[in-house]
């Protein structure tokens, strides 16, 4: 039942996070067009590079050994703040190697400072020693509160496409106010400890092998639109940045399992409890199946009428690229169920290294001629190739250690249903008006024909739901 309470609590938190500037997106696509779009876009994901480098892998990292030592209240206080010491001498040097880079590049000066605090917000960053004690309630309710000031101080000051930068001052300074109001809560779980005891760079070869990853993650997440912005134009990084965070949305949903079973699959493998950490993988695998399948088939099938709605008719170049970017949902969710529930938390940090360098050297290799043809959907076909290959990686590394039968023994079911309710709500897409009455009368659809086939196919996620629920 925690691991159920967990999910709920991270969900809220991963879908909030992007949710606010969801929410923003109609408003501000008129306000500061696909140019003021743009620009944020391509200004962040460079900044993003920066908060990378500082950051050292210290959310994965952080969360694990937390969750390792937890049981030990005077190793945890050790521990937490050996890591975050580590973290500000870190981020320091990112925003020296930032000025550095400033010197350099005189376009986009002014909103690159204004990005900038994003780094500063970065050292603060403590959300990883609450995921690391399961206690994910105290991070949804602080950033609840901040996020929701930050979007109507959006509404309030961003009248123009010149308050572009207010805009991005809003969003990052919220981020920072939001991870300043974490450490009041910290004097419950920690003890005093001797600083002089203290060995914050015993933790930096650990970071930095988990760092590794987090880099190949960030290029094909970040890279795609970096590189529409050098190689097509600001207002294709644009394009691609508001598929991406629609995405991402539907994402948080999907892997926010990964978040919440990391902590409990490391401490079971601190305590040699194998077998339950078995139980997990498969229970959480399933899971993730049944979730993300609907949602890929529904995404597309809603698209061509969401677009236009959502991002108003400028933003037309983006149904193409969402709809295939959709693809990716499923491949994602399984590396996220593989490589953060299964082989972070039991040390196997290496396969998992090579699996997301994989991934990135693949979205390299095709963003370069697939960018210079097809632009926007070049990128997003090249998004849907390097996760597909995360993905086959990871089976292959596990498959000695898990039953893959086990693994994807409903994954059939899942794909049955979805594909049978896509076809369904698509074709209701096509004969109906583009309103957001019927958008969400074909969502209302699609859920309850998705639920009743599962329930017909008799797939085995339906009793343990049930379960849960009598529990």
């Amino acid at each position: 039942m925690q691991i159920a309470k967990n999910y709920l609590y991270n969900v809220i938190y991963q879908v909030f996070i992007i949710i606010v500037p969801l929410l923003t997106i109609p408003y501000l696509s008129r306000i500061l067009g696909p140019s003021g779009i743009g620009i944020n876009s391509y200004t962040n994901s460079i900044v993003q590079y920066f908060v990378l480098f500082g950051s050292i892998g210290v959310g994965l990292y952080g969360n694990r050994q937390i969750a390792f030592v937890r049981d030990n209240q005077v190793k945890m206080s050790k521990v937490f703040y050996e890591i975050f010491i580590l973290r500000l001498l870190t981020i320091c040097l990112a925003y020296l190697l930032f000025v550095a880079f400033l010197t350099i590049n005189g376009q986009y000066h002014a909103y690159y400072l204004s990005q900038s605090i994003a780094i500063v917000a970065a050292a603060f960053d403590i959300s990883w020693f609450f995921m690391g004690i399961e206690n994910f309630k105290v991070i949804v309710l602080r950033n609840f509160i901040v996020k929701l000031l930050a979007l109507f101080s959006i509404f309030l000051f961003v009248k123009s496409y010149n308050d572009l930068n207010i805009y991005i001052l809003i969003t990052v300074l919220s981020t920072l106010i939001g991870n300043l109001t974490f450490f009041p809560s910290l004097h419950r779980y920690l003890v005093k400890v001797n600083y002089r005891e203290l060995r914050p760079i015993k933790h930096l070869k650990q970071s930095l092998v988990m760092f590794i990853p987090q880099i190949a993650v960030q290029i094909y997440w970040v890279l795609n639109k970096t590189m529409l912005g050098s190689l097509d134009s600001v207002r294709s990084s644009g394009f691609f940045d508001q598929s991406d965070k629609i995405v991402k949305l539907v994402l948080a949903i999907a892997t926010a399992t990964g978040t919440v079973m990391l902590p409990r699959v490391a401490n079971a493998f601190a305590h040699r409890e194998y077998s339950k950490i078995k139980e997990y993988m498969y229970t959480g695998f399933s899971f993730v199946s049944a979730i993300s399948i609907p949602m890929m088939f529904g995404l597309i099938a809603i698209t061509p009428k969401f677009v236009p709605l959502f991002f108003t008719s400028q933003f037309s170049d983006v149904i193409p690229v969402l709809m295939i970017e959709s693809i990716a949902i499923i491949f994602i969710a399984w590396s996220n169920a593989i490589g953060t529930q299964y082989l972070l938390p039991t040390n196997q940090n290496k396969s998992y290294t090579v699996s997301v360098i994989i991934g990135a050297i693949v979205n390299l290799m095709l963003n370069i001629p697939l960018i210079i043809y097809l632009g926007t959907v070049g990128a997003s076909i090249a998004t849907v190739i390097s996760e597909m290959s995360v993905t086959v990686y990871q089976l292959f590394i596990i498959h000695k250690q898990l039953n893959l039968h086990t693994l994807f023994s409903d994954s059939s079911k899942y794909l049955i249903a979805g594909l049978v309710m896509f076809l369904i709500v698509f074709k209701i897409s096509l004969l109906t008006p583009t309103s957001w009455i019927f958008i969400l009368l074909e969502i209302t659809v699609g859920i309850i024909i998705y639920v009743v086939l599962l329930i017909f196919l008799k797939a085995e996620i339906i009793n343990k739901l049930k379960f849960i629920m009598h529990k």
